[in-house]
């Protein structure tokens, strides 16, 4: 297949790109920054802003089989305290959508978040359990409304889709603030660690089993096609134990601070990936202990910091 995939140079979009070109997959990369990971895949990439619609429409291919959606700003408490990043989000989006629309491209995926779920009295959700009500950030404003306008493009100009919510994605090419990059820099330089939420538990998912469930729907596509599905790992863990894994195997004597939940996020969110399982034999393997140490091992041989 010929497959264009937004946010080609952030973490999912580099490791997505790598493993499609294995499979001989044609593959072109969308975005504003440089893959400073791996060259190939920056040579496959346009460098531009997708919140310019005209530049979209004149200069990106007509002849894609398949659109990934992945780019977003992520972060999010960054987004509560500028929100008009949120903004940036669902622009893009209906500007990717209008280029796949105006090009009759009938293919199209998106990567939604557990975000969707918000704060209740549950702690483990499966796909039918998102609310508009539980928005908790203009983060999850910009994934509720992007889920909602992708949906709205399959009924009113019959392009298919497949939405994934993703969790707490970690691994390699990732050095930025997510907490466990943030933490393992952290220990690495001797810095003591803060924890907003003693009892904050979230489900944190390896890099190569978000990557394989990607895969997996789009061989699937036909079959699965207009559904969504929670790409994690199904079990949770609080931040303070990933916290506690990294000092340990960093071997080092650094502080774990605690401090209160902040605005906007999610305090406790299992996924239940039943329906991925079933649907698409998807089977996560990577648990948190083996996933930080290879972070730790990937960070160590690759971010000079």
């Amino acid at each position: 297949m010929k497959i264009l995939i937004t946010g080609s140079s952030g973490t999912i979009g580099t490791r997505l790109c790598e493993k499609l070109i294995e499979k001989g997959h044609e593959v072109i990369g969308i975005d504003w920054r440089k893959n400073k990971w791996n060259k190939q895949i920056d040579e496959k990439t346009i460098h531009m802003d997708l919140r310019e619609k005209e530049k979209i429409l004149e200069q990106l291919p007509k002849d894609i089989d398949l659109v990934i959606h992945l780019a977003a700003n992520a972060r999010v408490y960054d987004l509560v305290v500028d929100p008009s990043r949120a903004r940036d989000n669902f622009e893009t989006l209906f500007n990717v959508l209008e280029y796949t629309r105006q090009n009759n491209i009938k293919k199209f995926m998106f990567a939604s978040s557990r975000e969707v779920y918000g704060n209740s009295e549950k702690i483990t959700h499966n796909e039918e359990e998102a609310y508009v009500k539980n928005c908790e950030s203009p983060y999850t404003g910009s994934k509720v409304a992007g889920e909602s306008m992708v949906h709205a493009y399959q009924q009113c100009y019959g392009i298919n889709f497949v939405i994934f919510r993703f969790s707490n994605v970690y691994g390699m090419y990732d050095d930025s603030n997510r907490v466990i990059p943030l933490f393992i820099e952290k220990a690495k330089k001797g810095e003591d660690l803060i924890v907003y939420g003693k009892e904050k538990l979230l489900d944190f998912t390896y890099i190569d089993d978000t990557i394989n469930g990607i895969i997996k729907c789009i061989e699937k596509f036909d079959e699965i096609k207009n559904d969504t599905f929670n790409l994690s790992y199904g079990k949770g863990n609080t931040i303070l134990k990933v916290a506690e894994i990294i000092k340990n195997k960093i071997n080092s004597d650094i502080k774990i601070i605690i401090k209160e939940n902040r605005t906007g996020e999610v305090v406790k969110f299992v996924a239940d990936i039943s329906k991925a399982q079933n649907k698409l034999d998807y089977k996560p393997e990577i648990n948190i202990k083996e996933g930080i140490k290879n972070s730790i091992e990937w960070f160590e041989n690759n971010v000079k910091k």
